[in-house]
């Protein structure tokens, strides 16, 4: 447990994502297994406990800490795991442990316990431990490690330690499970590339670049690209062997379990790559219907009925033990249109080729695009002859995204951020007028703005208090945000009426009075648009 803490400790401390691979590697290279397997699933995101939660850490905290000044430290530290590990209370006669577990020892007891077993382990941890040591262990449990390693990046520094391309560990990386003994042995030269020829893996996806409009739309034409609708939904990659269907998000990540109904309709060998939604009475649902069943591992019945799973499919990478990969667009659509129409299964329909002659039709395309009202993002267009590489190819593929919407919005409350931003305030709520007067929220945004403008906006929320809200700080309705979003739908869950589709901040307008900020009318007009 202590080669592990200092491992995050480095990670979390410094920035390069060179240094950060070396630091990694080295660690692999250093710890005995299963502990080096156990880090990597931490910071993969492939290691989970079920009985060790958030709330659990939180309550034990309550129970030795005045819960007010908890969320007082909490809110000036920023982040939970790090006040915990720095103010935690020892018990007043702690169990005393003649050394500290190693990882495996500590995940094995995690899995095996019980709830009572688990909060008596976890205290008598954080009563033997230093506060990094304590942090390194609660940032296990609750997954939350934030220390700038992605699970690509973790696969990226797996690929560079064996020499060989990141997509050979992708073509392995879904068969394998912590604390991957076979994935070491095969890096260290003692044993054979793990054998996934009978399990259902996911392939990297291909990826598009944004186009440029200058220097990109000259070499289209319809004789050599097609477009397609970029529609708002999820890309997934549907691979099959015929005895096992797994539905993969566009990072990997295994999300049948929230899609029975289509893993179910499922009934062919092969790899299908596409784009996920869902289809209310029958017709198109907005991002927002498809969210209600995204992340749940059991939905209703009832759930599925109203809202149906359907995969607009955009092209096939491997059909009845075939790869179909290297050959050219072309080639792949001709076959991809003959899988589902010999699968006449509801769910499944394949993406519209859209009609132009010149890029004057391909603009016209976009903006209708964004007249449905967020159903639409804009266009693909890819090159007929590109083969399916993983990552984004020059010149092969482009996504042409509409225009976002942009508004001014006026700042209502405050919230400082985590990590790094955890001593500013970098969390904006921010709202519309209302006919009445009042000012409604309508969306939140953390990003798109530079460090030195976070400074500026920190400093003005300080000198613009009004009340406080635990961790949130209210403020006078003076600033005004001009917001970018992608679109805007109804809803009941805010008191506004309205949802924000990715809204971010787009300019600061230190300028603008907040009287004259836009009216929730505006939204209402785009609707629909």
């Amino acid at each position: 447990m202590e080669r592990f803490s200092e491992l995050l400790d480095d990670l979390y401390f410094t920035n390069s994502n060179l240094a950060k691979e070396i630091i990694l590697t080295n660690y692999l290279r250093k710890t005995p297994d299963p502990d080096r397997g156990w880090a990597l699933a931490a910071i993969a995101g492939t290691l989970s406990f079920d009985l060790f939660k958030r709330n659990l850490i939180k309550t034990l905290m309550m129970e030795r800490m005045d819960p007010y000044l908890f969320d007082m430290s909490r809110d000036y530290v920023g982040e939970m795991s790090e006040t915990v590990a720095l103010a935690w209370p020892q018990s007043p006669d702690p169990v005393r442990l003649n050394r500290l577990p190693d990882l495996h020892e500590v995940i094995e007891e995690f899995k095996s316990r019980d709830k009572a077993g688990i909060r008596e382990y976890l205290i008598t941890l954080l009563d033997n431990m230093a506060p990094a040591q304590r942090w390194a262990l609660l940032k296990l449990g609750t997954r939350g490690l934030r220390i700038g390693m992605s699970a690509r990046s973790v696969k990226l520094t797996l690929a560079k330690m064996k020499g060989v391309d990141i997509d050979v560990i992708e073509s392995i990386w879904h068969g394998l499970t912590p604390s991957y003994t076979e994935l070491f042995a095969w890096l260290e030269g003692k044993a054979e590339l793990p054998d996934m020829s009978d399990v259902v893996t996911f392939s990297p996806v291909m990826l598009a670049h944004p186009i440029d409009e200058e220097k990109d739309l000259a070499a289209i034409k319809p004789e050599t690209h097609i477009a397609e609708w970029k529609w708002d939904g999820i890309r997934v990659q549907i691979s099959s062997n015929g005895k096992e269907t797994k539905i993969f998000s566009r990072k990997g990540e295994d999300i049948s379990r929230s899609f029975p109904d289509l893993a179910e309709a499922v009934d062919f060998e092969g790899v299908i790559d596409g784009e996920l939604i869902v289809k209310p009475g029958g017709e198109v649902g907005s991002f927002n219907d498809l969210q209600q069943r995204l992340n749940k591992k059991k939905p209703a019945k009832s759930l599925m009925a109203r809202l149906p799973a359907h995969v607009i499919a955009y092209d096939v990478l491997e059909w009845e033990g075939e790869a179909l990969r290297a050959l050219p667009l072309s080639q792949r659509r001709e076959k991809l249109i003959g899988v589902i129409k010999s699968h006449p299964e509801s769910r499944f329909e394949v993406s519209e080729i859209l009609d132009f002659s010149n890029i004057e039709d391909l603009r016209a395309l976009r903006e209708k695009a964004a007249r449905t009202g967020g159903l639409i993002e804009g266009l693909m267009i890819k090159a007929l002859s590109s083969a399916y590489v993983s990552g984004r190819p020059k010149h092969a593929w482009y996504k042409w995204k509409r225009d976002p919407f942009l508004l001014d919005a006026v700042l209502m409350y405050a919230r400082r951020g985590t990590g790094k931003r955890s001593s500013f305030y970098s969390d904006y709520t921010f709202g519309l007028w209302a006919e009445d007067g009042a000012i409604l929220p309508v969306g939140k945004a953390y990003f798109g703005f530079t460090d030195e403008e976070l400074k500026l906006i920190d400093n003005w929320i300080r000198s613009h208090k009004l009340a406080r809200f635990g961790p949130v700080q209210e403020v006078e309705k003076e600033l005004v945000f001009e917001v970018a979003f992608d679109a805007v739908q109804e809803s009941k869950r805010h008191k506004s009426g309205y949802a924000l589709r990715f809204p971010r901040i787009n300019r600061i307008r230190w300028d603008k009075p907040a009287a004259e900020a836009d009216k929730l009318e505006s939204l209402a007009k785009l609707v629909g648009a």
